[in-house]
């Protein structure tokens, strides 16, 4: 029964995502409080990621770490540097251009490994990059954040890498060494982690939108298209890369997906935490984007 709503649960994000947003707006004021809480529902989706993380997943960067070493630095690589052009050809209000440049500098998000399960990418692939960047992130997030922000506002190097500590690893820690110790527990406990999730992020969406309403209004479109250029550029260089770097067919998808799909809302809990609701807009709507993207481009590959 768990496992059945569940799956309704992730195959129906993309709607909850929708009725998330059209709440943030009817009622800002009331979930413009839940901001607060944004760094602790990230905690919980990465709790969940780390309750799902099984030791075998990183037998493929020791088996074959090429296509995972390559992924990685292009993730860390094109998505930042992508966001720092794109904040200056569209000269972007300062506010905007951080939360743009925050969530070029994330690592990859766990959807990714759905996506590239339904475009038959290289699966394991997929979550070995997603993994092992999600690990490198507490000290590779800030400084790139240091690197690329620090031209439109004052960025902490230590305090971001407290941050990412303190809603991405401690729980993912926490997470697998539940796992490892009451193995049977986290088996029933793994059925739930896809509605968590959802009802998760969902909030962590509504908060930002109803904090941000005005600002959105003023601002949406820029702040759509930045964010679609921005994921469908991070695709396709990805995949020419990883091409360009010859890798296998399979491999090239994973690398493409794990490229454009970032974890926005870690990029929504920084900006929430570091600095304003408006820059948290742009990582909920890329949140947004590539739940609408990912499956379009996972369809076009299954059947390519």
């Amino acid at each position: 029964m768990l496992n059945r709503v569940s799956q309704f649960a992730t195959k129906t994000f993309l709607f909850w995502m929708l009725i998330a947003a059209i709440i943030g707006f009817v009622f800002p004021k009331s979930l413009a409080h839940l901001g607060t809480l944004v760094p602790y529902l990230l905690g919980i989706v990465m709790l969940g990621m780390g309750m799902t993380i099984n030791p075998k997943d990183f037998k493929v960067v020791f088996k074959s770490p090429k296509p995972v070493i390559i992924g990685v630095i292009l993730q860390f690589t094109i998505m930042p540097t992508l966001a720092f052009l794109i904040a200056k050809i569209f000269h972007l209000p300062p506010e905007i251009a951080i939360g743009v440049i925050l969530v070029g500098c994330c690592p990859g998000g766990t959807s990714s490994n759905v996506m590239s399960y339904l475009a038959n990418a290289n699966v394991a692939l997929s979550v070995a990059i997603t993994s092992v960047s999600t690990l490198l992130a507490p000290i590779v997030t800030p400084a790139l954040i240091y690197l690329f922000a620090n031209e439109w506002l004052k960025v902490s190097f230590l305090s971001m890498f407290w941050s990412v500590v303190q809603v991405v690893l401690i729980p993912i820690a926490i997470g697998f060494i539940f796992q490892s110790i009451t193995k049977k527990v986290a088996e029933k406990t793994v059925a739930i982690l896809p509605n968590v999730s959802v009802i998760a992020i969902s909030l962590i969406l509504a908060s930002v939108v109803g904090g941000s309403k005005e600002q959105i209004l003023k601002t949406g479109l820029l702040i759509f298209l930045v964010v679609i250029v921005h994921s469908v550029l991070g695709y396709t260089i990805g995949f020419i890369l990883a091409r360009v770097f010859k890798l296998e067919r399979r491999d090239q998808k994973a690398v493409s997906i794990e490229v454009g799909m970032q974890n926005s809302g870690l990029a929504v809990s920084l900006a929430t935490v570091h600095f304003s609701p408006l820059a948290a807009v742009p990582g909920a709507v890329f949140s947004f984007v590539h739940n609408i993207s990912g499956p379009i481009l996972a369809k076009y590959w299954s059947k390519r």
